[in-house]
């Protein structure tokens, strides 16, 4: 069975409309990520993924993370585009959100 998108209304724009490959391209767009009123990461210096049927991704330079926020969660992952990968818990003020980030 395969997927039937439903269409793009005015101002939106559709998974089902990026491409396949995936492709990466640079995004002036300032990208911020909170947790618990903290920053996270800031940056304009994001680069963008783009593939068929998923939300897009951001990729942010390290230097744009705080340095304090970040633990190495157990286990990785591959992935056929990015290659092998660790993954990263945010941790603030003690409250988790496990495997929200890679590298």
């Amino acid at each position: 069975m395969r997927p039937v998108p439903d269409p793009a209304g005015p101002g939106q724009e559709s998974v089902w409309s990026y491409p396949r490959p995936a492709i990466a391209q640079a995004t002036g767009a300032r990208i911020v990520t909170e947790h618990r009123g903290r920053v996270v990461a800031g940056t304009r210096r994001a680069v963008q993924t783009l593939e068929t049927s998923h939300s897009p991704s951001y990729y942010i330079p390290p230097a744009d993370i705080a340095p304090d926020v970040l633990r190495r969660a157990d286990g990785s992952s591959f992935c056929e585009w990015k290659g092998a990968a660790i993954s990263w818990d945010v941790v603030v003020r003690g409250v988790v959100l496990p495997r929200v980030g890679w590298s």
